[in-house]
């Protein structure tokens, strides 16, 4: 009961009305990658990809919470690359905006030039792999939201809560982004070069060049709403 106290004080509910909301805000790049890569699989299969890759990535984000002592160690030095010291968060960030780089690169290049590489993997073993890759993405754009959670809130059930009721509205934000990017072509192009992007931030951010994710989500905000006008236009045109 004494772990539920916090809830009693009006102060924890405000705090986990802003905590909820910077959540969902930094989640916005997390949520293009989950619709990106549920669309790679059936249209029958992409709901429930979505739903236990969310699912796994919210217990790995209370686990991470429940680690503090771990976590904040990821800002401690670890190695030196060409003179400037990285810690456990810079080259996890770094890896995985590569990874987010290269990607997104093959995925435009199939699409636009209309190749596919490589064998096509089994039923079972392709949707794994799309869990695997949400889980271990989700884990790399949690780092940011969970050490800003730690360090604006002391009450864990708070932390809890906010992260739980944030990981809820991108469930359902996903869905309605993997609908949208799914039915328009140009409009998957776009997510694959906002995908691109992110990987660009996350490398810089991992190598100390932090870009203020403001600019970044109003571009990408500004090129969502031109390419939506160009969707009406050639509807209206059609």
């Amino acid at each position: 009961m004494e772990f539920f106290s916090p809830l009693f004080h009006p102060g924890a509910w405000v705090s986990l009305a802003i905590l909820t909301f910077l959540e969902i805000v930094l989640g916005i790049d997390n949520i293009i990658v989950i619709s990106i890569l549920a669309g790679k699989l059936p249209e029958s299969e992409q709901r429930r990809a979505r739903t236990v890759g969310l699912s796994l990535a919210l217990i790995t984000r209370i686990l991470l919470l429940l680690s503090i002592n771990w976590l904040m160690g990821l800002q401690q030095p670890w190695i030196t690359i060409l003179g400037r010291s990285m810690n456990g968060r810079d080259l996890i960030l770094t890896v995985g905006g590569l990874f987010l780089i290269a990607k997104s690169t093959r995925e435009i290049h199939e699409k636009v030039e209309g190749v596919h590489r490589g064998g096509v993997l089994p039923k079972g073993r392709r949707f794994v792999s799309v869990i695997v890759q949400i889980v271990l993405l989700d884990i790399v754009f949690s780092l940011d939201s969970v050490i800003t959670v730690v360090g604006m809130a002391q009450q864990l059930i708070v932390m809890i809560g906010a992260i739980i009721l944030s990981v809820l509205v991108m469930l359902a934000a996903s869905g309605l982004i993997s609908a949208v990017v799914n039915r328009y072509p140009t409009i998957r192009i776009l997510a694959l070069s906002f995908l691109f992007l992110i990987g660009v931030v996350l490398v810089a951010d991992g190598l100390g060049q932090h870009i203020d994710r403001g600019y970044v989500y109003f571009a990408m905000a500004f090129s969502t709403v031109v390419e939506m006008l160009n969707l009406r236009s050639r509807s209206g045109r059609a």
